[in-house]
């Protein structure tokens, strides 16, 4: 697990756009039925800081233990999430993020991984 924790941050480290960060959690195999694996991870938002994903590469569960993150789905739904907020995210969905807030923000993600 440790070897899949530095891989996930080397690699996110050199895609980010500046003021945001990764750390990597950890990996397992999942119990629910259609993912095979489930692994967690932070991004570190600085204020201002902003990331677009036209895409998503899998299902996703999404929380805010820190911070304040607009959300622009390409459903059209739109919030500012907060400290303890949660969403899903659904494999093929865009989402926008900001912190929008004066403090670092950090977005905690579930990937529910079917492979």
């Amino acid at each position: 697990m440790a070897a899949f924790v530095a891989a996930a941050s080397a690699y996110a480290q050199r895609q980010l756009p500046p003021g945001i960060s990764l750390q990597a959690w950890g990996k397992r195999e999942s119990m629910i039925p259609g993912y095979k694996t489930v692994s967690m991870r932070d991004l570190v938002y600085q204020p201002g800081a902003k990331t677009s994903n036209p895409s998503m590469p899998n299902d996703m569960v999404c929380h805010v233990p820190e911070g304040e993150l607009r959300v622009k789905q390409s459903d059209g739904m739109e919030f500012v999430a907060k400290k303890g907020d949660v969403w899903t995210c659904k494999k093929g969905f865009g989402e926008d993020l900001e912190n929008v807030g004066s403090t670092v923000a950090i977005m905690r993600i579930v990937d529910l991984l079917p492979e």
